[in-house]
């Protein structure tokens, strides 16, 4: 199924990248026109280096990296009428012809590795195609990786964002600080299980003449979808311009 959904010229690319890397790395599926592998946390260096140094691959530039919290990943929040329990894609009605375009949800699950994942970007300016790598942290309590700057020194920055939104270590990592949020910062804002009104508020006081920090004064609360309804509001009919 995933050699159809690639075009001839990737399709030969997955051939080379498959021969020199072999059974260090797992075909993903769910990418259509795209090409997706799962790389084992051991294999991560060198797999890297090989893929930059390969004369046919010369993926010579990292554009992104990003972290991947699973934590939620799966589960109902609400129960609709028409939604599907797997993935982000619950509430979502698939429109007639979608189900010819991609493969249904519900029998083809994803099921994660691991909690966290780091999935990497390559480009291969010299080649002009493009490579993504998925890498699941095998200790879910102290997530940690090899860095790759050695490899790609572009990912400096990249591998510190994921370090202050996820808590993901990078072993290695010349410089791994915060870079986005504030000093002092308790917590990573974009795990599944940090609360969306965060946990702590500031704001000027004018009696000490400063900003100051307290406990969150906002009480939390779960969102509520939008839910496709069966009742008379959404009769056609009753639409402007409709025949009433």
């Amino acid at each position: 199924m995933a050699t159809k959904q690639l075009t001839e010229r990737y399709s030969r690319l997955a051939e080379t990248v498959e021969s020199r890397l072999g059974s260090r790395l797992t075909r993903l599926t769910g990418s259509p026109g795209e090409l997706s592998y799962v790389v084992g946390a051991g294999s991560l260096l060198e797999c890297c280096r090989e893929l930059r140094d390969d004369e046919a691959l010369k993926f010579e530039m990292l554009m992104d990296l990003c972290g991947v919290d699973y934590f939620s990943y799966g589960r109902d929040e609400w129960v609709t009428e028409s939604a599907t329990a797997t993935g982000y894609s619950r509430g979502v009605v698939q429109s007639a012809g979608q189900a010819d375009e991609a493969p249904d949800m519900a029998a083809a699950a994803y099921e994660p590795q691991a909690r966290f994942a780091v999935v990497y970007h390559l480009l291969s300016i010299t080649h002009n195609h493009r490579l993504r790598l998925k890498v699941f942290c095998e200790d879910d309590a102290s997530p940690i990786l090899d860095s790759v700057t050695g490899i790609w020194a572009s990912v400096d920055w990249y591998e510190r964002e994921a370090f202050d939104l996820f808590g993901i270590l990078f072993r290695g990592h010349p410089d791994l600080r915060r870079l986005l949020t504030d000093y002092g910062f308790i917590g990573h804002p974009f795990r599944k299980d940090f609360p969306l009104i965060g946990n702590v508020e500031m704001r000027y006081d004018p009696e000490k003449g400063r900003v100051v920090y307290e406990p969150v004064s906002i009480e939390p609360r779960t969102l509520v979808p939008k839910v496709i309804r069966d009742d008379a509001r959404y009769e056609s009919g009753l639409k402007d311009g409709g025949d009433a």
